[in-house]
């Protein structure tokens, strides 16, 4: 059979896999993910959904389903998605990540900081985590600990511009304003817009220093 030379063709590959084989779990979530990249987030759901009805273990389907919700700004349904998504598997670090990203967008860091602490634990390397646990830092007002877990996430990618500008936020609530002003320029050399208010409060100090 020839490989498929568009999502078009991959995507009939797989509905005409689905004809022979209607209960294969992965090739139903397999069509999903195609159809995400489509942007057919109804279709997509629907396949997503029948795929844990076959293959209840897939987790990588819930958090899908969780990030459906997200783009149509359901927390609750993306915060339920991913919590089955960690029950279906042990140990899944993006669940948990996903969990604690979540309670953050709903202002529970608490929560949010054990959910990513249990994110951390399983994959020591996962900096889009540590950023999160430093924006639940920073929420709770422990400074400290935001700039320990910025730091951490710079040891992994010394270029991840979302740590840099996190640093800069707990360095300007600790009054240090030209470290503040170190990390947002270097924010914003690698792609990151601070919002204009933060930048204005800078620039203000910068004519200080």
């Amino acid at each position: 059979m020839n490989k498929p030379q568009n999502a078009e063709e991959h995507i009939a590959d797989l509905r005409a896999k689905l004809q022979l084989n209607p209960e294969c779990g992965t090739t139903r979530y397999n069509l999903g993910v195609a159809l995400i990249g489509q942007k057919n987030y109804h279709e997509a759901e629907k396949e997503l959904r029948a795929a844990i009805a076959n293959s209840p273990s897939i987790a990588e389907a819930y958090v899908l389903l969780g990030g459906i919700c997200l783009q149509r700004g359901d927390l609750d349904g993306c915060l339920a998605y991913n919590q089955q998504a960690v029950n279906a598997r042990a140990a899944f670090a993006i669940g948990f990540g996903n969990i604690g990203f979540v309670y953050l967008q709903k202002g529970e860091p608490d929560e949010a900081i054990v959910a990513l602490n249990k994110a951390i634990a399983y994959n020591p390397k996962f900096i889009q985590a540590q950023a999160s646990l430093a924006n639940a830092y920073l929420m709770k007002g422990d400074i400290d600990q935001s700039i320990q877990c910025s730091q951490k996430a710079l040891e992994i990618d010394p270029n991840f511009a979302i740590a840099h500008h996190n640093l800069a936020l707990a360095y300007f609530e600790k009054n240090e304003f030209q470290k503040a002003i170190e990390h947002s320029d270097q924010s914003v050399q690698l792609g990151f817009e601070p919002p204009q208010l933060f930048r204005d409060e800078l620039n203000a100090h910068r004519k200080e220093l």
